[in-house]
This record gives C-alpha cells, sequence and structure tokens, in this order.
C-alpha cells in the first residue's frame, strides 16, 4: 500500500478540519492518552446531560490518521451515549480487522478509514481518539 492510498482526499480533508476546539469551562470529564508507537496524544474533555455528550473539547498532537479520527468524533459524538460510543468503537475495530463495513449514520466517516485495514500498526492511530474520548465520558459519570 502506498502513502497516497492511506491519506487519500477525504482523509486529508477530514483531518484538516478543526483539532482544536475550546476547552470547556467547566467539564465533568477529560482524559489525555499517548500513542508511545507514533508519539500521538489526545485530549477530550466533555460535558455530559442526561447520559449523553452534550458539549466536548479536543486537542490533538498527532499523525494524519489520529486528527481525522478525532475531528470524526467531534462531529459525530455530540449527543452520543457512552454506549452509542463503544459501539462505535467496536464498529471502528471491526473495520479496521476487515470484520465489518464502517457503519451509517453519525460515524459513515469511519469509511475513510478502510485503506488503514492493510497497515495494522496503524489502527492504534485511529482507535486513540476513541478511546480517550471513552474515558473522559467514563470519568464525568464517576
Amino acid at each position: 500500500m502506498t502513502s497516497p492510498d492511506l491519506y487519500h482526499e477525504g482523509l486529508l480533508r477530514l483531518a484538516r478540519s478543526e483539532n482544536r476546539a475550546p476547552r470547556l469551562a467547566r467539564p465533568d470529564g477529560q482524559a489525555t492518552l499517548d500513542n508511545p508507537l507514533c508519539g500521538d496524544q489526545v485530549t477530550f474533555e466533555v460535558e455530559v446531560r442526561d447520559g449523553r455528550i452534550a458539549a466536548l473539547a479536543r486537542r490533538v498532537r498527532g499523525c494524519v490518521l489520529c486528527e481525522a479520527s478525532a475531528a470524526l468524533l467531534g462531529r459525530a459524538a455530540l449527543g452520543a451515549s457512552a454506549g452509542e460510543l463503544a459501539e462505535a468503537r467496536a464498529c471502528a475495530l471491526a473495520m479496521l480487522r476487515g470484520e465489518a463495513a464502517a457503519p451509517g449514520g453519525a460515524f459513515q466517516e469511519l469509511a475513510f478509514f478502510t485503506p488503514a485495514r492493510e497497515v495494522p500498526s496503524r489502527h492504534r492511530c485511529v482507535l486513540l481518539p476513541f478511546e480517550a474520548l471513552e474515558e473522559a465520558v467514563a470519568q464525568a459519570g464517576r
């Protein structure tokens, strides 16, 4: 697989979208996770109301795949419950493993990551933002 296959225009456009949402004044939960293999770092802050993500902020220092994944979550995760977020991560993992197609609905842009199936060492880059957001939501629930 060549870089142009993995880093196609749709993925690059998603990664270039805003990856620095303003910090939340009083987040209910926050999590920062790192990928020591490639140096990615993702921070999510969340406000949760009635069990759903009411507001979120994110900061990403990472590769194109990590930036694109965090941007996707910034768009798709508002209004999601912890269960829906876990389901989206499971769909992303299954898609990366070649076990399922990308989902429809709010998370349909996961299809942009299909070429990453061929590069298992990059799966963590795609999944790290999901894990950070899930941890922030879990922290908000404690």
